[in-house]
């Protein structure tokens, strides 16, 4: 997004010495089969033919809401707290109806799915303000920019700006292992046999293949709650964090009807109070254990640092054709809502060209993607290379996706969570922030100066 926060911190960070951007020629969202432009404003959403004749009416009332709307001016709230009124609500009160609300959220508001119908209202505004303030910016087809010569550009100027600073890179190094002392803090990277020394290690989930939990396997009722997977070894819970003090003494394992260790874990309240006990329950499927309950309001820190969350389906497509209608677009992003394919997520597609210097000239390279509910990414994403048209070559990949479950202010290790699906990386650049906060401590700050606000990329 032209006006997001990645772009924020690129210029707060200076990074944009060695970047150049270019917008991207259109955002479109798929509906009813069809590929149409995302209206952004109260004029293209009377020309959209997303919507009817009275349908454009509401939308337009809707949009002038949202432009208008000022959270520090209650006159522009029209009697809502949108701190208190759901998304659904709000919609309500200008009756649009499910087509409309299906590209407002999805492809203005870029939700992932329909979970923010039933929260508050003010961040979906938010989003959508985001979006016009971005698409008046560079004043061009989309609100998104891309970096000139690919994504790769972007670790590389960042790289750059380190050894300005006095970064050491250490390339091409294979196999990294993070360390862990005997306490489980951090000491170091191990790779062919040298390790670096250091006190904070940051990392994606990849750098941690031995320290992986898995997702929830089988629905075990009320009893139990989440069900982990310690990795593909057996690895014993011997750590559990009970108040203040470290229990150390407890070295229980257990092996899963797979033959991989397991946990299960059960939230409760206590005394009908909002404070959740967490509940440690070893069952008796290990022939030599008898059945094991450990109860307390605790803070629990396995040999995991980070769990399965779910799969990515992505394909890489190279054409020799710019994507049917959407105006011979040389870049362009198309948004697939939920509903519209009857599925669980929403499906992304984006595709650039050599007018960003990522492909030989006449050349194009599509990238599909979604979140994976089958073990077969090909029939998945159909629907979005369907939008294609001919392509020259196809490439097929599927990739675990996996969030921090670690407490870094304990091991010293800052985990970022894998990349999702989509394509304009606002979901990314928040985990960014939220790992700076967990490093530093503090939030980082904007500039919000007109001098910041005008500054060119």
């Amino acid at each position: 997004m032209a006006n997001g926060n990645l772009v924020r911190v690129l210029i707060h960070t200076d990074v944009t010495k060695y970047l150049y951007f270019k917008a991207v020629d259109g955002s479109f969202v798929y509906n009813k089969a069809k590929v149409h432009k995302v209206p952004s404003n109260d004029m293209e959403a009377l020309k959209s033919p997303l919507m009817g004749i009275f349908e454009k009416r509401r939308a337009r009332k809707f949009f002038i809401y949202v432009q208008d709307y000022n959270e520090n001016d209650p006159k522009t709230h029209d009697g809502m707290d949108l701190t208190r009124v759901t998304t659904r609500e709000l919609i309500a009160k200008f009756g649009l109806d499910d087509n409309t609300i299906d590209f407002i959220g999805h492809a203005l508001a870029l939700h992932r799915d329909d979970h923010y119908l039933n929260e508050p209202a003010l961040d979906t505004v938010k989003r959508m303000k985001l979006y016009a303030e971005s698409l008046a910016r560079f004043q061009g087809g989309s609100p998104y920019i891309y970096p000139l010569y690919g994504l790769g550009e972007l670790p590389q100027a960042f790289a750059r700006l380190s050894a300005v600073y006095g970064g050491t890179y250490m390339l091409n190094k294979p196999e990294c292992k993070v360390e862990f002392d005997e306490e489980g803090k951090v000491v170091g990277v191990t790779s062919e046999g040298e390790t670096a020394k250091c006190k904070k290690v940051v990392c994606d989930p990849s750098y941690l293949p031995g320290k992986r939990g898995g997702m929830v396997e089988e629905d075990l009722g009320t009893e139990y709650g989440d069900l982990y997977q310690l990795g593909t070894e057996f690895l014993p819970l011997h750590r559990l964090r009970l108040g203040l003090k470290w229990r150390r003494d407890i070295g229980l394992s257990l092996r899963g009807s797979n033959g991989l260790p397991v946990i299960f874990v059960k939230t409760e309240r206590r005394n009908g109070g909002r404070r959740p006990r967490n509940r440690i329950c070893l069952p008796s499927t290990h022939p030599s254990m008898p059945p094991i309950t450990i109860s307390s309001p605790l803070m629990y820190w396995l040999l995991v640092q980070v769990r399965k969350v779910g799969r990515v389906a992505r394909a890489i497509a190279i054409m020799s054709h710019p994507i049917p209608s959407t105006n011979d677009s040389h870049s362009v992003q198309v948004i697939l809502p939920q509903k519209q394919l009857g599925r669980k997520s929403d499906m992304y597609l984006f595709c650039c060209s050599y007018t960003h210097n990522v492909a030989p000239k006449g050349k194009f390279i599509a990238f599909v993607s979604t979140e994976a509910e089958t073990d077969q990414p090909a029939i998945e994403l159909k629907p979005g290379i369907d939008l294609l048209g001919p392509v020259d070559e196809i490439f097929f990949d599927m990739y675990d996706r996996y969030e921090p479950v670690n407490e870094p202010s304990l091991d010293n290790c800052f985990v970022s969570t894998s990349y999702d699906a989509t394509t304009h990386f606002e979901s990314t650049v928040v985990d960014v922030l939220n790992m700076y906060t967990l490093i530093t401590g503090k939030n980082l700050r904007f500039p919000s100066s007109p001098l910041y606000k005008a500054k060119n990329i």
